[in-house]
C-alpha cells in the first residue's frame, strides 16, 4: 500500500511513488500529481517520463518541479501558481515527501494563507517536522 500522507483536504505528499501507485492514487480520488523529485537521485527509482506516462493513463495531470535541497524562490512560485489551478486533491512526492511538503508549506506561509504554527502542527501530523523550516 502506497504511503500517501494526508495533510489537508487539498493535499497529500508522499515518498517516491511507483508506476503502480499512480493508478491506485487515482483510484482513491487524487485528482493532480506532482513531482518535487529530480531523476536520477538513485538508481532504479522512476523517472519523471515514466511517471508521466502512467498519470496520463489514469487520466491525472502531472507536473515536474523537481527540488534539490531547499526549494527556490521560483520554485515555490511556480508551487504556487500550479496549486491555484490544479484540480484538487493533489498528490505531491519525492524521495520522502519533505521537499514536497516544505515547497507546500513554504508557500503558505509566504502567501499569508496560513498561520506558520498551524502549517507546522499539520507537518507533525502527517509526519514532517517543519518547524526549523518556518521558524515555529
Amino acid at each position: 500500500m502506497p504511503d500517501f500522507r494526508r495533510v489537508t483536504d487539498d493535499l497529500s505528499v508522499a515518498p517516491q511513488i511507483t508506476v503502480a501507485d499512480v493508478a491506485e492514487a487515482a483510484r482513491l480520488g487524487f485528482r493532480t500529481l506532482i513531482s518535487n523529485r529530480p531523476d536520477g537521485e538513485e538508481p532504479g527509482q522512476p523517472t519523471a517520463r515514466e511517471i508521466a506516462a502512467a498519470a496520463a493513463d489514469a487520466g491525472l495531470p502531472f507536473y515536474h518541479i523537481p527540488v534539490r535541497g531547499a526549494p527556490t524562490p521560483e520554485q515555490v512560485e511556480a508551487t504556487r501558481l500550479l496549486l491555484q489551478e490544479a484540480e484538487t486533491p493533489v498528490l505531491a512526492f519525492c524521495r520522502s515527501g519533505t521537499r514536497s511538503i516544505v515547497t507546500w508549506s513554504i508557500c503558505q506561509a509566504t502567501s499569508g494563507a496560513m498561520d506558520r504554527g498551524d502549517l507546522v502542527a499539520l507537518g507533525r501530523a502527517a509526519g514532517y517536522d517543519l518547524s526549523g523550516v518556518l521558524g515555529a
